[in-house]
């Protein structure tokens, strides 16, 4: 790999969106260092336990800012915690998580690196997992690990300190997933650690253990969480307010226009590479002057499309968002979705629900009493309403939910 470029902007670009670099002033001396004659790309790692198959936009985040190192030069390591897995990371848990099979985390790293790369760039990557050293430590080897850190020092993570004032169960090999993610920074020689801002603990004992093994500690960097759609919890399947990497181009943009507008530019921050640091600073002042947020938002969902998908896919997403939500347009351009009904055919709200564009009946027959609904431009308010399996169509509640459905037999 050839050195890195020196770019005066670089500490910008990697601090934004940032949370917090511990410490700043050691990450611009790396680089600074890195981009001497002889230097050597800095080593960034990001690691993952592969507790689910598919990504959303929040796990990006971490994504993203490897990206960013990636392109001003350096080394940056994806590390698949298929260890730490059958662990089970207990951040922000306030009980034992289950540990996974090694069949489930090596299924799910499977996937994971499938669709890493929508964001990575595949030939800068170096992949790796944790159990090519954790596979040859000695019982006494992890001893020695868990000496190096005290049951008193483990209490001061917040999580393990509730649990344990709650009079919760902390599991002994709960206390071992912070040891055991900050020694990955050791066999990796990690210069740079990515994080969530609820992993700082971990990442901080990372540059404890470094130093204990003779190495210069790592710079940690934490990003936020990101927000989901509702707008207020992290963003989450749980929770239903996320957006996959691998859902349809038409649903990704739905769903960032669903986004409110003081939301849009953190958003814009910790997910965009198009909308630099300059310009977004330059189109708030516009649209405190009367841009209409719409169009910045539209900006950033035609992106996101394009980055999952591909530039083609993404601008019939958008033109068919246009034709659904201001009715101008072709709404053939929708990408279609199947939706299993009974053989007799299906009621309009429970049409709606099952077709996810409102989340429960009550809701759909709510908005049929207030008019909300179309059916291919039409309103419909009736809810004996009944459509039967081979109906293609548009259903619409109110301006933002829609779909083009395909009424199958299930």
């Amino acid at each position: 790999m050839t050195p890195p470029v020196p770019d005066p902007a670089a500490l910008d670009l990697l601090a934004r969106g940032a949370d917090e670099i511990l410490k700043r002033e050691e990450l611009a001396a790396r680089l600074a260092a890195s981009a001497r004659p002889g230097g050597r790309p800095l080593r960034v790692k990001a690691g993952f336990d592969p507790t689910a198959p598919d990504l959303h936009l929040g796990h990006t985040v971490l994504l993203n800012k490897m990206r960013q190192f990636q392109d001003l030069g350096h080394q940056v390591i994806f590390l698949i915690g298929d260890f730490t897995g059958m662990i089970g990371d207990p951040t922000g848990k306030n009980v034992t998580r289950k540990p996974l099979s090694r069949e489930d985390v090596l299924d799910n790293a499977r996937t994971y690196e499938a669709q890493v790369f929508k964001v990575l760039d595949r030939e800068k990557t170096e992949v790796r997992f944790n159990s090519e050293w954790f596979g040859r430590m000695s019982a006494a080897d992890m001893i020695r690990l868990a000496g190096q850190h005290t049951v008193a020092r483990m209490l001061e993570r917040d999580d393990f300190a509730k649990r344990h004032a709650a009079q919760q169960s902390i599991a002994i090999h709960e206390f071992l997933y912070p040891l055991v993610q900050g020694y990955d920074s050791v066999a990796l020689q990690a210069d740079v650690e990515l994080g969530g801002t609820d992993q700082k603990f971990n990442l901080l004992m990372g540059r404890g253990l470094q130093e204990h093994h003779g190495q210069a500690p790592q710079v940690v960097l934490t990003m936020p969480l990101l927000v989901g759609l509702d707008g207020v919890n992290k963003m989450g399947k749980s929770l239903g307010n996320y957006i996959g990497i691998n859902e349809p181009a038409i649903d990704i943009v739905n769903k960032t226009m669903k986004i409110g507008d003081a939301l849009m530019w953190d958003w814009i921050d910790l997910l965009s590479f198009e909308i630099g640091i300059d310009e977004a600073r330059r189109l708030r002042a516009d649209v405190a002057a009367g841009l209409n947020p719409r169009d910045v938002k539209l900006r950033l969902a035609r992106e996101l499309a394009a980055r999952f998908h591909d530039a083609a896919a993404a601008e019939t997403a958008i033109a068919g968002w246009h034709a659904a939500v201001t009715g101008q347009g072709d709404t053939s351009l929708l990408e279609r979705r199947d939706v299993a009904i009974p053989a007799d055919g299906i009621r309009i709200g429970a049409l709606l629900t099952a077709a996810g564009i409102t989340p429960s009946n009550s809701e759909a027959s709510r908005k049929l009493k207030e008019r909300a609904v179309k059916v291919d431009g039409a309103v419909v308010e009736d809810p004996d309403t009944r459509f039967a399996p081979g109906f293609e169509g548009v259903l619409q509640v109110g301006k933002r939910n829609f779909a083009r459905v395909r009424l199958v037999s299930g």
